[in-house]
């Protein structure tokens, strides 16, 4: 199934350890959930999309995977859906697109495309759905990523980490890992860069290995 750079930072950048439930917003492909299930062999991983084909997709990953069990999936709206239970984490590589922006594909625009999941909205719905000592993780361009934090702040939460990407070492950050809590504490700054003039860091390797097949 085709692999993001952005979403295996964030599965294998996220903090899972001790979780018992965990949520993929927006799954796409499903390749959060199952890095999350790889990761925690514990958890129980629930993972939704409002896309149809995009819930079937991975659904299927999930069916044919060896974690199938522990993962539910489930085509739904996240703003609509209701669970019994509060998450120990949450997880979300979330939409960024601005309004000017079009998609080459429609599902690609319904995807990521701000209009159909804000990020005020996404944010609030965290907000109602993580436990108190929960840990919420989130993949974004800098300048977007940037406005989140200072919104996730004003709706209460607290940032943890952060991780700033940048795709070489004479290139700028170009992306923002961000982890969030309702509990307030210091923020641990974290720099990773993926490659330099040798292929990929020791750093990049480190974290992602275990999901790349040729690393």
């Amino acid at each position: 199934m085709p692999v993001s750079t952005d979403g295996v930072l964030l599965g294998a950048w996220a903090t899972l350890n001790r979780a018992e439930r965990i949520l993929d917003i927006g799954t796409g492909t499903g390749l959060l959930a199952l890095m999350c299930a790889q990761r925690n062999l514990e958890a129980k991983v629930y993972a939704i999309d409002i896309e149809q084909s995009a819930a079937i997709t991975a659904q299927l990953n999930a069916v044919n995977s060896e974690w199938s069990e522990r993962i539910t999936v489930e085509h739904a709206d996240i703003m609509a859906v209701s669970y019994p239970d509060k998450f120990d984490v949450i997880i979300c590589n979330p939409p960024y697109f601005n309004n000017g922006e079009q998609a080459k594909r429609q599902s690609r625009a319904t995807a990521r495309h701000t209009d159909s999941l804000s990020h005020q909205h996404l944010l609030e719905r965290c907000l109602s759905l993580l436990e108190e000592d929960g840990k919420a993780s989130f993949v974004l361009p800098v300048v977007e990523g940037e406005q989140f934090i200072l919104l996730a702040q004003r709706l209460g939460f607290s940032l943890t980490r952060l991780c700033r990407v940048q795709p070489t070492p004479t290139k700028i950050e170009n992306r923002l890992l961000i982890e969030l809590s309702l509990r307030s504490g210091e923020c641990k700054d974290q720099q990773l860069i993926i490659r330099d003039k040798l292929g990929y860091t020791d750093a990049f390797i480190a974290l992602t290995k275990d999901f790349y097949l040729k690393m």
